[in-house]
């Protein structure tokens, strides 16, 4: 397999002809975006009800710190776009896995408002850096096998999410069932020391595709983002419709006296769900290369969304972790293979980092407008199916995108 010389992933190429080493590699970006996204996004959604009543928080309020994550998420996603053009992929990778390493930390240490917006929007912005680059690292792996490349593409994003929640799931509410409210920072201490275990294999696996000194910079190509208006409007909906649900389906689920082993066996269904998901949609992935992927995604997200609602008890609620599980990670799989089937590789980074601009900046609206939806209507719920139609109609746009046309990219 080869690389162009001036590709920003020319690095994937000395890893040399052992495919067990590239599989390693993988391993190791994925323990990356377990800690930068599966951690430092949706660990606080198990931590939020105790936090809630710690704090004396709306809501709203409550909403806000995921905002405020979002938020960050712009500032890093943008900074990606800039800085990716200018610095190998590899190499914000590792910074990002390292900086949020220490605010997922520094959370625990947060005893206001102010404090926690602080931690919880550095956290966003260091978490987008690795995101992106990741992603478009892990999409280079198997350049010459198109069944691998969207295989890897979709264990990157799904195991690395599924490992965090899952991670999440089987420890956090356990701390605060031993603890009660008060120990949701013990929750963060957690948080942070599996993420100190997790670093060694990422920041290997970022030093080894570090591209060589005389590696040339990233071609000027421009992306034809008008030809892929549908992805990134579907990308759009999925930002702004699936943080509803993690954000407080935890919530929702104390409230009606859920304990911490339905907590727990929720999360560790739904981490379950999308550590297995890139096996149920690495099919899809490999045969599709226009927005379809994503739409059949969206639909499955909104489904999972509303059967706590529909479908009322413990079972719906499984059946709601599962299907969402399986769908929710496999959004920034679709866009990315999309962006690896469309486009050259010289702007994957680039156009991933736009997808994820896309993502980081509708994703801000979600938790804070589903946090005023619950304290005017007296029940989250309602959130959770504003979410669904939000979802839905990123559906109904992706499923618009066709393959773009060959020199679609701008020279």
């Amino acid at each position: 397999m080869s690389a162009s010389a001036d590709s920003p992933h020319a690095a994937v190429e000395p890893v040399g002809p052992s495919i067990a080493r590239q599989w390693l590699l993988l391993a190791g970006l994925t323990f990356g975006l377990c800690i930068t996204n599966g951690f430092a996004r949706f660990a606080y959604g198990l931590l939020l009800p105790a936090m809630k009543v710690e704090f004396g928080w709306t809501y709203a309020q409550a909403g806000w710190l995921n905002t405020a994550n979002a938020l960050g998420y712009v500032v890093g996603a943008i900074a990606s776009f800039v800085l990716i053009r200018r610095f190998s992929p590899a190499l914000l990778f590792n910074i990002g896995v390292v900086t949020t390493m220490i605010t997922l930390m520094a959370t625990g240490f947060g005893e206001s408002l102010t404090g926690q917006t602080v931690w919880r929007f550095l956290t966003g912005a260091f978490g987008a850096l690795s995101f992106s680059t990741g992603g478009a690292l892990a999409a280079a792996l198997f350049p010459g096998d198109v069944r691998r490349n969207a295989l890897s593409i979709a264990i990157y994003f799904g195991v690395g999410g599924g490992l965090g929640i899952l991670l999440a799931g089987v420890t956090l509410p356990w701390v605060l069932d031993h603890y009660g409210t008060a120990g949701w920072p013990y929750g963060w201490v957690a948080i942070g020391i599996m993420s100190i275990l997790l670093t060694p294999l990422s920041l290997w696996a970022g030093t080894v595709l570090r591209p060589p000194a005389n590696a040339q910079r990233p071609s000027a190509a421009r992306l034809p983002a008008r030809a892929m208006l549908g992805t990134i409007c579907g990308y759009g909906g999925f930002g702004m419709g699936y943080i509803v649900y993690l954000t407080f389906i935890a919530a929702w689920m104390t409230e009606r006296n859920a304990g911490a082993m339905e907590v727990s066996l929720a999360w560790v269904v739904m981490g379950t769900g999308i550590v297995v998901s890139p096996f149920v949609w690495r099919g899809i992935l490999a045969r599709s290369d226009s927005g379809l992927p994503l739409a059949l995604v969206l639909v499955s997200l909104a489904a999972g969304t509303v059967m706590p609602i529909l479908i009322p008890g413990m079972v719906g609620l499984f059946l709601s972790a599962g299907v969402v599980g399986l769908a929710v990670f496999m959004s920034p799989g679709a866009v990315t293979n999309f962006a690896r089937k469309n486009l050259p590789q010289p702007v994957w980074g680039q156009a991933i980092s736009l997808y994820t601009l896309v993502f980081a900046v509708t994703q801000t609206v979600g938790p804070i407008g589903a946090g005023i939806v619950g304290d005017l209507t007296h029940d989250i719920g309602n959130a959770l199916l504003a979410a669904a139609g939000i979802l839905m109609t990123g559906a109904l746009c992706a499923i618009l995108q066709r393959p773009l046309q060959p020199g679609a990219a701008g020279p």
